[in-house]
């Protein structure tokens, strides 16, 4: 009786032997999926591997595929090709999802053109005699092209080396980009020649000694600082100002090609004005000497024909102060013998040229 029911176990645990396996499987079916092609794909380097173009590639994923479009491009692969591909390598029954092509595009790091010349110029400041970078003008033996880089390249441009010779404006400067990845630094290296520059004020024309620089004479343009010097005038210092010799159109133009403009020239009618509190006069006068403004000259009273000094105030205008009178010291606080000095002392006399003026025009104030 025993050994009947033993027997009878035993077959029932060999008839549930099987149900119990499909059920495992059906389990496992769950947790692994079937691989699935992507629709686009994005890499960072220059291979294509399984696992960038499937999902769920297992142990497969590092095989690699194809090799990846140039940096920073898009590129397109036929899924019938790729199915075969896969299929070389033992990956099937990959679910193609009803696509015709896969795109996949090659992540890079783009450094433009004009940032490269603003990195060169910052790394040439300064160096063996230059000045700021804002004033380098940089002629590159190869324009600067946009740079692409494999992205995993995050670092900063570095300079390694820089040199500049000053007898020939030449430099060459090399950078290095570090890379994330542990993977050998990317070099940049640029070569060419750096000028400085200024700002300078430049002829529009040509201009004759002693003409005075209107606006529409001068232009403002950069110049290479050897060109210039060390004194180059700036547009509103040269504006009103007087050549002192003969320059040309296209010149830039220094301090010390200017003066001030002459308002008074040898032999000209002036006006000579007579100045002091309470009095003001106007007399005509010939200038002896050539003055410009705040200059001390000489002129002739054309009325009394005496010959005064004055400072140049404006075109053809002389100044000349009148001294006044120093009003006598009170005979109270004053000691006599400055009393009667001050009595018997002439007061300061008017300018001669005054006396022979028979109509004057007079202002109070």
């Amino acid at each position: 009786m025993i050994a009947r029911t033993l027997l009878l176990a035993s077959a029932l645990l060999a008839a549930s032997a099987p149900i119990a396996s499909a059920q495992s499987l059906l389990e496992r079916a769950d947790v692994i999926a079937a691989p699935r092609l992507r629709a686009t794909v994005t890499v960072t380097g220059d291979i294509v591997r399984v696992g960038d173009l499937i999902d769920n590639a297992g142990s497969a994923a590092q095989i690699a595929m194809y090799r990846a479009p140039d940096l920073g491009t898009t590129g397109t692969l036929p899924v019938a090709q790729v199915i075969n591909a896969l299929r070389a390598h033992q990956v099937i029954g990959v679910d193609a999802r009803d696509l015709r092509e896969i795109s996949v595009t090659r992540l890079a790091r783009s450094i433009e053109g004009k940032d490269i010349e603003a990195q060169v110029g910052r790394a040439l400041e300064r160096k063996n005699g230059l000045g700021d970078a804002a004033n380098l003008s940089l002629t590159f033996d190869r324009d600067p092209a946009d740079v692409r880089l494999d992205a995993a390249f995050t670092g900063a441009m570095q300079p390694t080396s820089v040199r500049y010779d000053n007898r020939n404006g030449r430099f060459d400067v090399t950078f290095e980009i570090a890379n994330d990845s542990g993977l050998t630094a990317s070099k940049l290296r640029f070569s060419g020649t750096a000028i400085e520059t200024v700002e300078a004020a430049v002829l529009t024309r040509s201009v004759e000694r002693n003409e005075v620089l209107k606006s529409s004479d001068v232009a403002v343009e950069r110049r290479p600082k050897a060109e210039v010097g060390g004194d180059p005038a700036t547009r509103d210092r040269a504006v009103g100002m007087q050549a002192r010799r003969q320059l040309r159109a296209g010149q830039a133009v220094k301090v010390a090609d200017l003066a001030k403009p002459d308002l008074v020239q040898r032999d000209q009618n002036v006006t000579l004005i007579y100045e002091s509190p309470g009095l003001y006069l106007t007399v005509r006068g010939k200038a002896l000497e050539v003055g410009t403004e705040g200059d001390v000259v000489n002129v002739m009273n054309l009325q009394s024909k005496r010959t005064v000094s004055g400072v140049v105030t404006g075109r053809g205008q002389v100044s000349i102060s009148v001294a006044t009178p120093r009003p006598a010291p009170s005979p109270v606080t004053s000691p006599v013998s400055d009393a009667t000095s001050s009595i018997d002392a002439t007061p300061s006399a008017t300018p001669v040229a005054l006396a022979n003026v028979s109509a004057v025009a007079a202002k109070t104030e």
